[in-house]
């Protein structure tokens, strides 16, 4: 998107929020909105209001911490998707958060969705679970999907071909490289294919490795593997990897992960980042509402941001911090 085309964007955006507030509050007149990107927010009547215009799924914590820092009493999040999602994390949150959906120039209450439960891993993607073993990666299911991992990074996935009506396991990293991969090698023997890359994936994730597409990808997983590997890093006991609260769509955006842990201080809910995430905190709420113990947010030292601490003092769930 251009300059101009952004700029066009934001002020509509404005406009757009104005009168959904005004025609919801039965005013003549609300207060000119102030930029909030990617959307527009404003406060009235002490209140902010806040429009999430691009992937509002992941945009609660950036209008939280704008109507924090903006003084107001309250926040009411206006978007058109991912309202149920938005309302269930809203929940997690000590400032009155209310969510709605825009249905035209109306506003409607957002109900929150519950989490649902993952899949199980059908029975026969199980029987490759000793191929990945076989080929040096590490076994991690995820809402159903059963991969191979190398250091928090998948290489590796099981798949059934709709064409053919077959399973099999796709070597690479991500869908792409996975496709072109069995392109070029779809008759040398998964094991082997998987082996070699494995060992070039391996020498890339390593905390002193210089940078390199294969350690920017997936560093928030990194930062789970690591501490999974060496617990005491973060003062726990023991740390294993579970799924996400929900599913991550692709490879190559950075979400948070989540794992379990146990320490002095009994059962931890860790959720690992990487770079700087505004809806750590949101997401973190969600992976809490799923498991049972206190929250721990793990991330590298140099990603400790005082808007990430600000975010977390407002859970209701008490939140600590580890870096690395």
């Amino acid at each position: 998107m251009s300059e101009d085309d952004a700029a066009r964007r934001s002020r509509l955006n404005g406009l757009k929020l104005r009168a959904l507030v005004r025609d919801h509050l039965g005013v003549d007149e609300v207060p000119e909105a102030s930029e909030f990107a990617p959307g527009a927010a404003l406060l009235a009547d002490g209140e902010a209001w806040v429009l999430l215009d691009d992937q509002p799924g992941g945009r609660l914590g950036a209008a939280l911490l704008w109507a924090m820092r903006n003084g107001a009493n309250g926040v009411h999040v206006v978007a058109e998707s991912a309202t149920g999602q938005l309302a269930r994390r809203a929940a997690a949150f000590e400032m009155p958060v209310e969510v709605w959906h825009a249905d035209g120039r109306a506003l409607l209450p957002a109900l929150a969705e519950p989490l649902s439960d993952a899949p199980d891993v059908p029975a026969h993607h199980e029987t490759f679970r000793q191929l990945i073993v076989d080929g040096g990666a590490e076994p991690s299911v995820e809402h159903g999907v059963l991969v191979g991992e190398v250091r928090g990074l998948e290489v590796c996935r099981v798949v059934d071909d709709p064409h053919t009506d077959t399973t099999r396991l796709e070597v690479g990293v991500g869908a792409h490289d996975r496709e072109a991969f069995q392109m070029l090698h779809g008759d040398v023997p998964a094991v082997e294919s998987l082996a070699r890359i494995v060992d070039t994936v391996a020498r890339h994730r390593a905390v002193d490795a210089p940078q390199h597409p294969l350690n920017r990808l997936g560093a928030e997983r990194f930062v789970r593997w690591r501490i999974v590997d060496d617990p005491s890093l973060v003062g726990l006991e023991s740390v294993h990897a579970v799924a996400p609260p929900v599913p991550r769509t692709n490879l190559k955006d950075p979400v948070p992960c989540v794992a379990l842990g146990d320490g002095p201080d009994g059962p931890q809910v860790v959720v690992c980042s990487s770079g700087v995430d505004l809806d750590l905190v949101p997401f973190a709420a969600d992976a809490a509402a799923a498991h049972d113990g206190s929250l721990l947010l793990v991330l590298p030292e140099r990603d400790r941001m005082r808007a990430v601490d600000e975010l977390a003092g407002a859970l209701r769930r008490p939140t600590s911090f580890a870096t690395l």
